[in-house]
């Protein structure tokens, strides 16, 4: 019972409205204080451990997003390969978003590259059968892995997004960054995706990536990852509309 989920904005690019929130991972150990994610997450991906975390994770995110928010704010959920591979995932997302009352269309699943690695055909049937639900999917940290042009002809992603890595070299100029958000934005168009720009910390940054044509922004100026009932006082105080910098 440590485990908790904070919530991370993502805003619309050009009206900079909020329009669905990711749910992070937080422990905080009475042991050892709070465990960073880049340290735990690892080691239940190891474990298999991923695998009843996932789920209970899916589950209290599609409960928040539906008891606590506005009807038109997304949740996103991140999915590990792990979950993918178990026979009982699609089960388990249908009883999640049955138990909640969460629209399907409200949920955005986010998976890596790294889901195409083992057993390809297995996670791309388990999304496959989250699209025909309702779901969308995400495919985060574009461009860091393998062979991503050749994943995206596998399946019908709603999004890609942007790693931050991409968005702060063109924030410092690198024309290489600047080429690579510029081609994938373009790519996205053609392909009816949307693409969003994760890790903006700036007014700077943000205005570069609404330059360059990103459909939607992440990152700490829009707002943190944010303990639940700090999202309700968000909706409270600005109807869920805009954020100011955090």
């Amino acid at each position: 019972d440590e485990f908790t989920l904070h919530y991370q904005p993502v805003v619309d690019a050009r009206s900079e409205e909020v329009v669905s929130f990711e749910a992070l991972l937080r422990w905080n150990s009475a042991d050892h204080g709070f465990v960073s994610p880049a340290k735990f997450v690892p080691l239940a991906e190891d474990t298999r451990l991923i695998v009843p975390i996932g789920t209970w994770v899916m589950e209290r995110a599609c409960h928040e997003a539906a008891k606590h928010w506005p009807e038109h704010i997304k949740v996103n959920v991140n999915v590990s390969p792990e979950q993918l591979l178990e026979s009982d995932f699609v089960a388990n997302l249908v009883r999640a978003l049955s138990e909640s009352g969460l629209d399907p269309k409200r949920l955005e699943i986010e998976v890596t590259e790294s889901i195409f690695l083992r057993d390809a055909s297995v996670a791309r049937e388990a999304l496959e059968s989250c699209m025909a639900l309702g779901c969308s999917v995400a495919l985060d940290d574009f461009g860091t892995g393998y062979s991503s042009l050749g994943y995206l002809r596998k399946l019908k992603f709603s999004t890609i997004k942007v790693d931050r890595s991409f968005v702060q070299g063109a924030a410092q100029k690198s024309p290489e960054s600047l080429a690579i958000i510029r081609a994938v934005v373009a790519m996205a168009d053609s392909l009816g995706m949307t693409t969003t720009a994760e890790g903006v910390e700036n007014a700077e940054e943000a205005a570069l990536i609404q330059h360059l044509g990103c459909s939607k922004i992440q990152g700490y100026y829009f707002g943190r990852p944010m303990p639940a009932e700090d999202v309700h006082r968000l909706f409270d105080r600005q109807g869920g509309e805009r954020l100011i910098s955090a």
